[in-house]
């Protein structure tokens, strides 16, 4: 997944939240609608993880350092982990308050009745747009993959987030309008809390959604199965290696991968060869895996009953 990908839906969602939040709020000021607080405080919260993300994303583009031999590529997931935590808090549990007063002291919507329809129409449309970018640029990386397994599995977090949150926004402004709307037919505010609690419970799922994808990356994925596959034969497709006795990946950040690996060389091999071999494998694992930045590998005399035990003690580079 290119950064400039996910760089470019987050402008759009970010552009487009900052006008919603602000005709949410101004109708929430003309009619006291609890779904349209909710939904404003929901695109305050959108604007805000959209903010985050593209600072992770800059803040993770740093040279490595003594402290940070690795550089700082999972800044990315911390900042992707912390939008969960934003989402849930300022979003859903603000909506679900916000429900719970509204429900024990329900009011209709007195005047300006058709400013709600009206924003959250226009609303629709501007969330429609975001939504519409972000599966453009998901769609260049995401191939037969589907959605589900998409978020699941995209080491870099800015496109599945951006995803969640738009579609999350796009059916919470279908909840507010079906609050709104049947408040508005029989002056009932309880459909207007109804509405805005939908709209919490949603967000609470998302953001737990989010949190659950974001925590496994900061504990740190391997590579997709296919992306090992590649390695392992970019390994022994050359000279002086007999086989891969055991390796590991691990994804230092979206576009950073380390690989390391311990490899059966002949026994009859000279030092020298042994080390034009290895830095021969290292730039055919390059070639087939550019993400691939840090790779070690390790020289052995293969023996059976060691590799057993060694195989045995090592996580599967695909786990």
């Amino acid at each position: 997944m290119s950064a400039e990908g996910g760089t470019k839906a987050i402008v759009a969602a970010l552009s487009a939240n900052l006008g919603i939040a602000v005709t949410k709020f101004g109708a929430f000021l003309l009619t006291s609608s609890s779904s349209m607080l909710a939904e404003s405080i929901h695109s305050v919260a959108d604007s805000g993880n959209q903010l985050l993300l593209l600072i992770g994303g800059k803040r993770s583009r740093r040279a490595a350092t003594p402290e940070h031999p690795f550089g700082y590529g999972r800044e990315r997931y911390i900042y992707a982990f912390i939008v969960s935590i934003v989402l849930f808090s300022l979003g859903g549990l603000f909506a679900l308050y916000e429900a719970y007063h509204k429900w024990h002291d329900p009011h209709g919507i007195e005047s300006w009745q058709w400013v709600p329809i009206a924003v959250l129409g226009v609303a629709i449309c501007l969330e429609g747009y975001s939504f519409r970018t972000a599966i453009k640029e998901s769609n260049r990386t995401r191939g037969t993959t589907s959605w589900v397994d998409y978020v699941r599995r995209a080491k870099a977090p800015e496109l599945p987030v951006v995803l969640l949150e738009d579609f999350g926004a796009l059916i919470g402004l279908v909840l507010a309008l079906f609050g709104v709307g049947l408040t508005l037919l029989t002056g009932d505010g309880r459909w207007d809390a109804a509405g805005t609690a939908a709209i919490g419970l949603l967000l609470v799922a998302i953001a737990a959604i989010l949190a659950i994808e974001t925590k496994s990356l900061l504990l740190g994925e391997g590579a997709n199965p296919e992306t090992v596959r590649r390695i392992e034969r970019a390994v022994l497709a050359g000279e002086g290696v007999e086989r891969i006795i055991h390796m590991k990946t691990l994804h230092l950040g979206p576009e950073e991968l380390l690989v390391a690996a311990k490899i059966a060389v002949p026994r009859s091999e000279s030092a020298a060869d042994v080390a034009r071999h290895i830095d021969e494998t290292e730039e055919r694992i390059r070639e087939a895996v550019p993400i691939a930045r840090v790779i070690y590998i390790e020289p052995d005399i293969y023996q059976a009953e060691k590799a057993q035990e060694e195989a045995s003690a090592a996580t599967p580079a695909h786990a």
